[in-house]
């Protein structure tokens, strides 16, 4: 049965990023807060759909235009022989 919980003192840094992660999946904030908690509590495989929209949305977070395709194969190849 579902129980409600209700969180205070949030960090302001939390809730920026729980925020943009909800938006960023269509999802409500409760929504993302509850797949947030399952997948820290409830760990399981994630699924190629989940870790494709979990790269996503990392790369969407980025500052636009700061990483160039040559500076990324390049810190892929740092400290490879």
């Amino acid at each position: 049965m579902p129980t409600t919980l209700t969180l205070k003192n949030i960090p302001d840094e939390v809730y920026v990023r729980l925020k943009a992660a909800a938006k960023s999946h269509h999802r409500s904030l409760n929504s993302e807060a509850i797949v947030c908690l399952e997948s820290v509590l409830l760990p399981g495989r994630a699924t190629a759909e989940e870790v494709i929209a979990r790269a996503r949305a990392i790369r969407d977070a980025l500052p636009k235009g700061k990483f160039a395709a040559k500076d990324i194969d390049a810190f892929k190849r740092e400290g490879r022989p």
